[in-house]
C-alpha cells in the first residue's frame, strides 16, 4: 500500500533518522498552532467584538433616539470618549464592501461576529492594520464608527509561535546530538564492512548501543572466520602443489635423457600438469597479493604487454590513460590482467589492452577477436574449475578452468568485479576488469 513512498524516503541512515526526529515534531506545533488559532484565538476575538457589538448597538439606539441630526451628533460626541470611538453621520456616504487582507484570520472572526450580531451593520473595512472601520445604518443616515482594532482582535499570538519554534529547533539540535552519537557506531561498522569487501582490513572495534555491539562482534568473527579459511584454503593449495613440483621435477629430468621422439607426448603431459600446478597456485593465492601501493597502471599494463610480447603473443596497448596514481596491488592486478591476456591470445589471433579511469573505480579491459562467450554461459565462465566447450576450445592450450576465476577474486579483492561483455571493437570477447579505488 505504500510502496510508492519508497522513492520519496531519504536513503541514508542519517536522513531517515531526522525524518523520524522531525516529523512528530512538526505534526505536534501544527496541531496546536491550528487548535489554537483556530479555537481559542478565535474564541477571544469573538467575545472581545461581542463587547464592542454591545457598544455599538447603545451608540446606534442613542442615535435613532436623536430628535434630529444635530442632536444625534451631540450624543455622539458625548459618547466618544467614554466609548473609545470616533463616529460621525455621513448622509452622502459612498456605498461600501467588507474588506479585510487575506492573511487576517481574526478579521474574519470580527466581521462574521458583526454580520451576524450587529443589526443595521452596512460594512466593515479592516484592511488597516490598527483600526477598524465599521458603517451602521441608522434613522438620521449612515454612522461611520473607528475604533482601535486591539479592541476586538486578540493580540497575534507571536509570543507562542515563537516559544514553540525556539523550543522545537533546541531540542530538534539536542535530539541530533544524541541521535547522531547512536548512529556512529552503526556507520563505523558499515565503513570497515565496505573497506573489508574492497580487500581492506581496517582497524575496528565495537561500540555504542548493546545491540550495535553485538552486531560488531558479529562482524568480527565472520571477518576472523573469513581470514582464517581464506589462510587455510591458500596453505592447503600450496603445499599440495608445492609437494607436486619435486616428482614433475624428476619426471622431466628423466625424459631429457629418453629419445626425443619417444619422450615428446610425455613432455607435453608434463607441462600440461606444470600449467595445472600454476593455476591451482594462482587460484590458491587469490587476494593474497592485494597489498595496496601507489601504481601508475598506465605503466603496468605497459609492463603487462611487453611480458605478453616476448612471450610471442599478439598483444597490442590500446588507449591508457597516462599520468594517473591508484591504490592497488600490483602483483595481483598484474596476475590477473596476463591471465585475461593469455585467455584473449588462446582463444583469438590477437588482443588489445586498455584502460579508463573514473571517479569510482578503474576498468582495465583486454579485447579479442576469437568465438566469445554466449550470454547464458558467461556467469559459469567466472566459476572455478570451468571449461567453455566446444565454443572456446579446451586443446588449444591446456588450462583447469581457473584463469577467470582467479581473475574474479582478484576483482572482488579489490572491491570490483569482472564482466564480460561482446568486443564492439574485435568481436570476440571483452573483459573488463573493474577494481574500486
Amino acid at each position: 500500500m505504500f510502496g510508492w513512498l519508497k522513492n520519496y524516503m531519504p536513503r541514508s541512515l542519517y536522513g531517515r533518522a531526522a525524518l523520524i526526529l522531525l516529523l512528530p515534531v512538526v505534526t505536534v506545533q501544527l496541531a496546536v498552532s491550528v487548535v489554537f488559532i483556530q479555537r481559542h484565538y478565535d474564541g477571544v476575538t469573538e467575545q472581545m467584538t461581542r463587547a464592542v457589538i454591545l457598544e455599538l448597538a447603545y451608540l446606534r439606539d442613542q442615535v435613532d433616539a436623536s430628535e434630529d441630526a444635530i442632536a444625534a451628533q451631540e450624543v455622539m460626541a458625548a459618547l466618544a470618549e467614554p466609548l473609545q470611538i470616533d463616529a460621525a453621520i455621513e448622509k452622502f456616504a459612498a456605498l461600501g464592501v467588507d474588506g479585510r487582507s487575506f492573511y487576517d484570520l481574526s478579521g474574519r472572526a470580527v466581521i462574521r461576529t458583526m454580520r451576524s450580531d450587529l443589526d443595521g451593520l452596512a460594512w466593515v473595512d479592516m484592511r488597516e492594520r490598527k483600526r477598524v472601520y465599521v458603517v451602521i445604518q441608522t434613522t438620521k443616515g449612515l454612522m461611520s464608527v473607528e475604533f482601535d482594532r486591539r479592541r476586538v482582535s486578540a493580540s497575534n499570538p507571536h509570543q507562542l509561535l515563537v516559544l514553540m519554534v525556539v523550543l522545537g529547533v533546541l531540542m530538534t539540535c539536542v535530539s541530533y546530538v544524541f541521535l547522531r552519537n547512536q548512529l556512529r557506531p552503526i556507520k563505523r561498522m558499515a565503513g570497515a564492512a565496505a573497506e573489508y569487501g574492497k580487500g581492506r582490513i581496517v582497524d575496528y572495534r565495537p561500540s555504542g548501543a548493546n545491540e550495535v555491539r553485538a552486531a560488531g562482534n558479529a562482524f568480527l568473527d565472520m571477518r576472523n572466520r573469513i581470514e582464517r579459511q581464506t589462510q587455510q584454503r591458500t596453505m592447503m593449495l600450496s603445499g599440495v602443489s608445492h609437494d607436486l613440483r619435486t616428482p614433475l621435477t624428476r619426471l622431466r629430468l628423466g625424459l631429457s635423457l629418453m629419445d626425443e621422439a619417444e619422450a615428446e607426448p610425455l613432455v607435453r603431459d608434463v607441462e600440461d600438469m606444470q600449467r595445472m600446478l600454476d593455476g591451482f597456485l594462482d587460484f590458491a593465492r587469490g587476494d593474497a597479493d592485494v597489498a595496496r601501493e601507489e601504481v601508475d597502471p598506465a605503466e603496468l599494463l605497459r609492463a603487462c604487454v611487453e611480458g605478453a610480447k616476448r612471450a610471442r603473443m599478439n598483444v597490442t596497448l590500446g588507449a591508457v590513460q597516462e599520468g594517473a596514481i591508484v591504490r592497488l596491488g600490483p602483483i595481483a592486478v598484474r596476475r590477473a590482467v596476463d591471465n585475461l591476456i593469455g585467455n584473449a591470445v588462446r582463444y583469438g589471433s590477437r588482443a588489445v589492452v586498455s584502460m579508463s579511469l573514473g571517479e569510482r573505480a578503474l576498468v582495465i579491459s583486454v579485447d579479442d577477436d576469437g568465438p566469445g562467450i554466449p550470454d547464458d554461459q558467461r556467469e559459469e565462465a567466472r566459476r572455478a574449475f570451468t571449461r567453455l566447450d566446444p565454443s572456446r576450445n579446451q586443446d588449444l592450450g591446456g588450462g583447469v578452468g581457473l584463469g577467470l576465476a582467479v581473475t574474479s577474486d582478484i576483482a572482488r579483492g579489490h572491491g570490483g568485479l569482472l564482466r564480460l561483455d561482446h568486443s564492439d571493437a574485435l568481436g570476440g570477447l571483452r573483459a573488463d576488469l573493474v577494481l574500486a579505488r
